[in-house]
């Protein structure tokens, strides 16, 4: 028993390890816009979306129970060194995509670790297929679909609504909305990621005879779970906030509260129905179509890519290292061990490649490099063109700058007329354009 309970002990350890990871890998989720837009300083935006990570992981519990009892079947003979690999696998795919600056999903990240580590050590019979099909897999295609289409539709009826205003005189407004939305979409991620956390805990006790089968987690789980979540949230995933708020679209006011209310209505809708999908995805899939849904707004479709593929390796990647882990953890206890250096190194070894090249709140606006354009953001540019009232193209720029530079010749004209010592009286600019026109 005591070699259980010291078990269990490193398997609640390491899942508020993952709940801290999930907390910095999906700070973009609610506050990428908010910032890449300026509606709030990026420190006080995470602050801000900490605190209600923390509220949030206390308004429901159901997504933790299709954890603890719905995807894994604790009947099944799984063991606590079972979990501890599949969070390892968990773990390291959300660093490597971290350091990738990706924004892949937390949750399939776990899904695919326990997963895999139980398959490894029971079977398919330890893994309840119709759940994993009807909770995980479905949710993972439809979300960012219907999130996508409902931000495409908000962003063209926002921008409708206000063709004949100001930009300027609506911007105020539409950063307040940004900043509600923003901290609906951070309650909503509460509500959902840090469950998920609490449900692997429970489960770990299930399996170690501490509670219950298909008990609900403890208090002390689900405030342990949201401190995890919230301290991972305030310290910034800085590299996937960038890619989110700049490298998928350029987002305006309008467009990033669009997104982000669209994002966190799916959100807490999924909650509430206990499907445990990817806010990553959600949010992704939102922004995506806020920049469909703006005129002149264009997706680059190079990020969006890798995005995506990223998303189709996560559940089968952090499984297969899940798998490998579980298979020497099965060794024993010295398995057990090595798995646990073994992780310590591989996210050391993340966490120093990313001190190469620092991202935080100084340098999280800096866009990326504008890649060049390909056939399908040429095409939607020339059936797009920008919305009344925004600047325009870079290109005429030049013609623009000519004019002053053309003035003070035009404006020499009437002063030699008159015989004016041009050198020290040079004529206003008002009557040079008289003479112009």
């Amino acid at each position: 028993m005591e070699h259980i309970t010291l078990l269990i002990g490193i398997v609640i350890v390491t899942a508020l390890v993952f709940d801290f990871t999930n907390g910095f890998h999906d700070t973009a989720n609610a506050m990428a816009t908010t910032i890449s837009t300026g509606a709030l300083r990026p420190k006080t935006a995470v602050a801000m979306s900490a605190g209600l990570n923390l509220v949030g992981a206390f308004l429901s519990v159901e997504v933790a129970k299709t954890i603890s009892g719905g995807i894994i079947d604790e009947s099944a003979g799984i063991r606590p060194e079972v979990i501890f690999a599949g969070l390892v696998g968990a773990i390291v795919w959300n660093l490597l995509t971290w350091l990738a600056g990706l924004p892949s999903s937390s949750s399939h990240a776990l899904f695919g670790g326990l997963i895999g580590a139980t398959l490894v050590s029971v079977g398919t019979n330890g893994v309840h297929g119709d759940a994993v099909v009807m909770k995980v897999l479905i949710p993972a295609v439809a979300a960012p679909i219907v999130a996508g289409l409902a931000a495409m539709a908000a962003t063209r009826l926002t921008y409708r609504l206000t063709r004949n205003r100001n930009e300027g005189d609506t911007a105020k407004g539409y950063r307040a909305g940004q900043i509600a939305s923003a901290a609906l979409v951070s309650l909503a991620h509460g509500t959902n990621d840090a469950q998920k956390t609490m449900g692997v805990i429970t489960l770990a006790l299930i399996t170690g005879g501490v509670v219950a089968p298909h008990a609900d987690p403890p208090l002390w789980v689900i405030a342990s779970a949201g401190l995890a979540i919230a301290l991972g949230t305030y310290l910034g995933g800085w590299r996937i906030i960038r890619t989110m708020g700049k490298g998928i679209t350029d987002i305006q006011p309008p467009q990033g509260f669009a997104a982000q209310t669209g994002a966190a209505a799916t959100i807490l809708a999924s909650s509430h129905l206990g499907f445990a999908l990817s806010t990553t995805q959600v949010c992704s899939g939102a922004v995506m179509g806020s920049g469909l849904g703006r005129k002149g707004g264009v997706v680059r479709w190079s990020t969006a890519g890798r995005m995506v593929l990223a998303w189709g390796l996560t559940l089968p990647a952090a499984g297969a290292v899940a798998a490998a882990a579980a298979f020497l953890a099965g060794q024993g206890n010295w398995g057990v061990a090595a798995v646990a250096v073994l992780a310590l190194g591989i996210c050391g070894a993340i966490w120093a490649a990313s001190r190469r090249k620092p991202i935080d709140h100084t340098n999280v606006n800096e866009g990326p490099a504008a890649e060049p354009a390909g056939v399908v953001t040429t095409a939607l540019r020339a059936v797009s063109p920008p919305p009344a009232g925004q600047p325009a193209p870079v290109a005429d720029a030049p013609a623009a700058d000519a004019a002053p530079a053309e003035a003070p010749e035009t404006a020499e004209i009437p002063a030699r007329a008159t015989g004016a010592d041009t050198s020290t009286t040079p004529a206003p600019r008002p009557k040079a354009a008289t003479v112009s026109r």
